[in-house]
């Protein structure tokens, strides 16, 4: 009887054999068998029964109208959930099927678990993204540039929307001349994405529009789904006018945001991005206007050093001259007044500007300073006393080691030194001879000694 390898631990009997199992052998064959014939899988249902023992384990049955299953999920994964499972939820796992051998029950393990609308628009999201982008759609040298001081401006959301509101309050604020025109058009439910594309099919008939605002305020995912559809995406990748993409709040990112020329975080940053500050402009303009003053001066004086000169070689100037002249004090005229207005403008700027530096005294930046300076300077002191009572100390235990090695403690304890007349210190006999003059060194006073005996 041949015999083969199976990498279940199952090998099948010859007619006629009998191999008694037991019933964990034969549960342990079955799960072995049903973890290897199934990968990991993707199951969706209903939650019911629903256990959270102090293991940290979690414990459910997955159920559809006609079949139900038993889970587990282990503390190492349900701890990576972003939500707390209730009973009656549709909910996607992923999960490896598994028997529990103590009941003899299949069951799967858990190892990621999402809310299954949710999850199901998640990967939607991600295959069209990834798609498109492999397409090219978002790629950066197909991103069309903005304009710098726009002039027509078309806004593609919902009428009674919050975005719209925002978006006008902006460039009422920012740059009130410039024109714009709201294209209503759904921005959530089934039917919104086809009429965001028809609104910027129209957008793109407008005459003179400059840049296209397409967007609306913040929602779940499900709310801002209409700018994740393909026809939405590929509508603004058609169209020839820059397109901003402001869509909900700053962490919300939807395929539209990838595929438009632009992505403003908000719909207020849209505007923001569009509008110029008409504040920046009048002082752009005023320094034109400044400049031209200037260079109609200077044409003026030429015109009049000219006038001089055909003066003093025409004798008889003529009717044509008088025109000239008159025409010359007229031009005179009105660059007095245009110079006035513009000095005027300039005073006025000078004035506001004083008044802005009154109001930012520097008295306060001082106190602050003065107030850093005395706090300095109590820290020096401290630091300095501290420093030289560190060094006192240091020096009393330097003197105290001076004196333990002096020769003069020595000499206290009744010892003395001997030295010759010229000096020289005795430190052996053999150095004095008898009749020698030696100077006795005492802890107080000298002795003068002869010597009358030698001894080595």
């Amino acid at each position: 009887m041949s015999s083969h390898f199976d990498p279940f631990g199952y090998t099948p009997q010859a007619p006629g054999e009998r191999k008694v199992l037991s019933v964990s052998d034969l549960n342990r064959q079955a799960k072995r068998l049903l973890e290897v014939s199934f990968p990991s899988i993707w199951v969706e249902g209903e939650l019911s029964n629903v256990a959270r023992p102090r293991s940290g384990h979690w414990y459910f049955t997955l159920k559809d109208a006609g079949a139900q299953v038993r889970c587990a999920m282990f503390r190492g994964s349900n701890m990576r959930v972003r939500f707390q499972p209730a009973e009656g939820q549709q909910v996607l796992i992923r999960a490896k099927v598994s028997l529990y051998e103590g009941r003899g029950d299949y069951q799967l393990i858990a190892e990621h678990m999402e809310e299954a609308g949710t999850g199901a628009l998640q990967r939607a999201f991600e295959e069209l993204k990834n798609r498109l982008s492999r397409e090219g759609l978002f790629d950066a040298g197909h991103k069309k540039p903005l304009p710098r001081i726009p002039s027509h401006v078309a806004v593609v959301t919902s009428p009674t929307g919050a975005a719209v509101r925002d978006i006008l309050t902006v460039f009422r604020r920012r740059y009130p001349a410039l024109k714009i025109t709201v294209i209503p058009a759904l921005v959530q439910g089934a039917e919104a994405a086809p009429q965001i594309v028809h609104a910027l099919e129209l957008a793109e008939q407008l005459p003179g529009v400059d840049a296209i605002i397409a967007g609306r305020g913040g929602g779940s995912l499900e709310d801002l789904w209409p700018f994740n559809e393909e026809s939405v995406a590929r509508a603004i990748a058609r169209c020839s006018i820059p397109v901003i993409s402001a869509v909900g709040h700053e962490i919300d990112f939807t395929i539209a945001d990838f595929v438009a020329d632009h992505r403003a975080p908000t719909p207020s940053a849209a505007a923001e991005v569009l509008s110029p500050d008409q504040q920046e402009l009048q002082n752009t303009l005023l320094g034109y206007e400044q400049m031209l003053t200037r260079i109609m001066a200077h044409r003026l004086q030429g015109h009049r050093q000219a006038l001089t000169h055909l003066r003093s070689r025409l004798r008889h100037p003529g009717e044509r001259l008088r025109e000239q002249s008159q025409r010359l004090d007229d031009l005179d005229i009105r660059l007095r007044k245009a110079m006035e207005l513009g000095l005027h403008k300039a005073h006025s700027s000078l004035e506001n500007a004083k008044e802005r530096l009154h109001q930012h005294t520097p008295l306060s930046t001082l106190s602050r300073l003065k107030t850093l300076q005395q706090q300095l300077e109590q820290r020096l002191t401290l630091a300095m006393d501290a420093s030289l009572d560190r060094k006192k100390r240091a020096l009393t235990a330097r003197i105290a080691e001076l004196d333990a090695y002096s020769p003069l403690a020595t000499l206290l304890r009744g010892y003395s030194i001997l030295q010759t007349e010229g000096g020289t210190i005795i430190s052996e006999a053999s150095q004095t001879q008898v009749g020698d003059k030696l100077n006795a060194r005492l802890g107080k006073g000298s002795l003068l000694c002869t010597v009358d005996n030698v001894s080595q």
